[in-house]
């Protein structure tokens, strides 16, 4: 039976997360350090082909998949967007130090003022995960590459993921990330993939029979 692989790629650091600041909603372009570091990796490692590319709304999403994929024409999924920040969208934690409502915030006892709860997001990014699988079953693209933020990485792999585990478990490094294949019957029964591999592989590891690095 046919099945869908996605390659989930973590997108590369921006100038605002650079420099620490919350960022959701806005903007930020590239960190310079981080394209330097993107073309080096893209000597290093050898990221996976696919037919169909697609990322978070962000700037620096999209601009991730397009420095690793020059020829791409990627898909915005807005609801893979970054978690919106509301009130403190572009603030440090220092900026946010002496209001109460951050401290809560960071133990999990408050929303961000005007923002999105952690409930929200999740829920959020996982319609959007799932009307994007739809949309690749329908269309019948089963090789794709996603690159999104760290947040939303974590949301669905911990949604979703084969084996279990929680968001934290699914952290990487930027420019890294997981092959996850998906089985159409057994999507329609209880909506679950497996993440087989670690992405991307160094170069000539395929040539040792390694075509992706066991979790």
């Amino acid at each position: 039976m046919k099945s869908y692989i996605i390659h989930l790629l973590r997108a590369m650091p921006s100038q605002g997360s650079l420099e620490g600041r919350y960022v959701g909603r806005g903007q930020s372009p590239l960190a310079e350090g981080a394209l330097a570091r993107l073309i080096q990796m893209k000597t290093e490692f050898a990221y996976p082909q696919a037919g169909f590319f697609c990322a978070s709304p962000a700037v620096a999403c999209v601009d991730t998949l397009r420095l690793l994929y020059p020829h791409a024409q990627p898909e915005v999924v807005l609801e893979l967007a970054e978690c919106d920040f509301g009130d403190w969208e572009g603030k440090t934690a220092e900026d946010l130090k002496e209001d109460p409502r951050f401290a809560l915030w960071l133990a999990g006892q408050a929303d961000p003022p005007g923002g999105e709860s952690s409930q929200v997001f999740y829920r959020r990014v996982c319609k959007g995960f799932e009307g994007l699988v739809e949309n690749l079953m329908a269309r019948s693209l089963t090789e794709t590459v996603l690159v999104a933020h760290a947040g939303v990485m974590g949301a669905v792999l911990a949604g979703y993921g084969l084996p279990q585990a929680p968001p934290q478990d699914w952290l990487c490094d930027p420019g890294f990330g997981y092959s996850l294949r998906i089985t159409p019957s057994l999507w329609m029964r209880q909506p679950v993939m497996e993440v087989y591999g670690r992405i991307p592989q160094l170069r000539g590891a395929e040539l040792e029979g390694h075509a992706n690095q066991d979790l």
